[in-house]
């Protein structure tokens, strides 16, 4: 059985903890300064319930809410939050799976009262950092996922052989992990409507996804599969120099949090979107694994190169770290070495006077 938490609205709620004035209001937190100028990347419930959501420009949002409350996103806090929030689940003693910054799984392994653990793991989470969590609970990782979206927020869902049937049935194919895209519409398109449909159809999909996520029962994994970030643009950018400068940022942002866990990544992925041909982009795999934004992001500009774009119109920008491992970059040139220095000492900066108190001088281009 597999325990997938996952945080409710979790920018939103931790903008809310942090200042008890927007408690209950709609609420959304933007990717950029300028409240006008931006994209929603959190909405509280308050908000979604007005129909605002993740992705949204923050004019739309404010034609819908002129009174709505905004936020700058504060990435470093919410990581924060959600390494702390990870460092309690490990105390539990179970297989762990840092599934994404606000989403968790603990393989269970024949516990004897998952309900209870699902409910003692909420208030925990609730008592020391104000904020909800949904859980779900199933036999692989893919339905537990799913249930914890079922009942939100400040909810727990089990799905069992007695309710498997009645949940599938009642339950759009859209809220399927990995159904929101082209392989969903296509899911659609011939007919299937719920989960039930698919798993009619396809039954397998549902039971060839065992979640064990570690050979050594009882070893926590604390490895994520990948660390990305990513970004859209408030209008669509032909500047060649502003979307390398955003990769360039998006890439010091994830160099940043692969320091932060002592993580190396051998694949990087560039990840783009056309307004007019849709979402695209390539990843490659090297042999020396890095954590540095400068070579993260030079990696991810020969991708962006032997894609081979022509009048690229970019909205929005994406950058992963994967084939991810524990240990720290060791470069041998001194010139390498000298630079590995600097990182060091601009890390500590930016931890004591705050995240991009020092900065690369080609980001000034997204600002």
């Amino acid at each position: 059985m597999i325990l997938h938490i996952d945080m409710d609205a979790f920018f939103a709620s931790i903008e809310q903890a942090i200042n008890p004035r927007l408690k209950d209001k709609p609420l959304i937190v933007g990717s950029r300064g300028n409240k006008m100028h931006t994209v929603v990347c959190a909405a509280s419930y308050a908000a979604k319930a007005l129909g605002i959501y993740s992705g949204m420009s923050s004019q739309e949002a404010f034609s819908i809410c002129p009174k709505l409350e905004f936020v700058p996103a504060d990435q470093a806090k919410y990581i924060w939050t959600s390494e702390q929030i990870f460092q309690l689940l490990k105390s539990y003693d179970l297989p762990l799976n840092y599934a994404s910054i606000d989403e968790f799984q603990l393989e269970l392994a024949g516990h004897p009262d998952p309900l209870n653990l699902a409910k003692k793991i909420k208030e925990q989470v609730y008592a020391n950092f104000n904020i909800t969590a949904s859980v779900g609970i199933a036999k692989n990782w893919l339905l537990a996922k799913l249930a914890s979206k079922l009942n939100k927020p400040d909810g727990i869902t089990l799905i069992d052989d007695s309710n498997f049937e009645q949940i599938l049935r009642q339950t759009s194919l859209d809220k399927l992990c990995g159904m929101g895209g082209k392989i969903g519409a296509n899911f659609i398109a011939s007919g299937l409507k719920t989960c039930w449909d698919l798993y009619l159809d396809l039954p397998g999909f549902f039971n060839d996804n065992p979640g064990k996520f570690d050979e050594n029962p009882g070893k926590s994994n604390e490895l994520p599969k990948s660390i990305s970030h990513s970004y859209t643009l408030p209008t669509v950018q032909i500047n060649s120099q502003v979307i390398q400068a955003w990769i360039r940022l998006l890439s010091e942002m994830v160099a940043t949090r692969l320091r932060q866990q002592n993580l190396i990544s051998a694949t990087v992925h560039l990840w783009l979107n056309d307004p007019q041909i849709g979402n695209f982009g390539a990843q490659k795999t090297h042999q020396s694994a890095i954590n540095d934004g400068y070579e993260i992001c030079q990696r991810a500009l020969k991708i962006m190169t032997k894609l081979a774009l022509k009048n690229p119109r970019i909205r929005a920008i994406g950058v992963t770290c994967s084939s991810l491992s524990r240990g720290i970059y060791s470069p041998l040139l001194s010139e390498d070495i000298r630079r590995e220095e600097l990182i060091k000492a601009l890390d500590r900066i930016n931890n004591r006077f705050g995240e991009g108190s020092i900065y690369p001088a080609i980001t000034v281009l997204t600002r």
